[in-house]
């Protein structure tokens, strides 16, 4: 088998060029070798390449910023989409798309079934919806939230920084959701694409929790480590107390069980958490 990567020098797609199988050859692209937006170029790389799949790990995911930046936010998570998608279709290839939690509303009261109605809040959901569209109906689409893992920007990178430095943050407590470990998703998409799977799927690690949540365990286990020399305090802000130009869901916790149907239950966060963690104490 024969994948194309777009985006592999961000998270995702670093954790997807480790964690490919050895029965895949994979041609990792960057915005650098391709340009995603522009149809002729997707178009002639899928057309020289001849990949089996294409999986689309590109994303603008700057939330805020897409608010005032929304032809660009169009262009990288919906058009290019569109543009990936008909040339996978006349090569024969099948796409599969990375996408995002923040396509709900966040009104829910239970966690959002793949089939549940879409109401973004945002220029960035809005944007990702599109390109779920986009992508058709014979893709594999793969929902995902809150993902962290050792390497990238990240919350739990960002958490360890500012303890380290102000020896306290306050973080939303109103928010919640499920953390995602990077390499989990990694081993998910190709899990998924191995079986032929199409159409939206659902990938989290289990269990739910706010920021603050997220934020306490960061700084509990990172102390146990040692990763945290002085003790931290977290404190809990509503969402009001840290207004932000994008909306955010509440509430969007995703059902995985048609995912943990065909590949397992994932590990719960917190697992996952300690394991980041420890690959960042022994690996900087």
């Amino acid at each position: 088998m024969k994948a194309l990567i777009t985006g592999a020098d961000g998270q995702v797609g670093t954790a997807l060029r480790r964690a490919a199988p050895d029965r895949v050859e994979v041609i990792a692209v960057d915005r650098s070798t391709l340009d995603i937006t522009d149809r002729a170029a997707v178009e002639a790389m899928v057309a020289r390449v001849r990949p089996d799949i294409i999986i689309n790990a590109a994303a603008y995911t700057a939330v805020d910023r897409a608010e005032s930046d929304t032809a660009l936010a169009k262009a990288v998570n919906a058009t290019a989409v569109g543009h990936l998608a008909a040339a996978a279709r006349a090569a024969g290839a099948r796409l599969i798309q990375v996408s995002t939690d923040y396509v709900f509303d966040g009104r829910a009261a239970v966690p959002y079934s793949p089939a549940a109605a879409t109401a973004p809040l945002s220029v960035y959901g809005r944007t990702k919806r599109a390109g779920e569209v986009l992508a058709g109906e014979d893709a594999l689409i793969v929902r995902t939230a809150r993902v962290y893992g050792p390497t990238g920007n990240n919350f739990v990178r960002t958490m360890l920084r500012l303890m380290a430095e102000r020896g306290e943050v306050r973080v939303v407590a109103d928010q919640i959701g499920t953390p995602t470990y990077v390499p989990g998703l990694a081993a998910a998409l190709w899990a998924l694409a191995g079986q032929g799977a199409t159409g939206i799927f659902h990938h989290t690690d289990s269990g739910s929790a706010s920021w603050y949540d997220f934020a306490v365990a960061i700084a509990e286990e990172a102390r146990i480590l040692g990763l945290l020399v002085d003790d931290v305090t977290v404190t809990p802000i509503a969402t009001t107390q840290f207004p932000t130009p994008a909306g955010r869901p509440l509430y969007s916790v995703l059902d995985t069980s048609a995912t943990t149907a065909r590949l397992g239950v994932a590990p719960h966060w917190r697992s996952n958490l300690r394991i980041v963690l420890n690959a960042l104490l022994h690996n900087g």
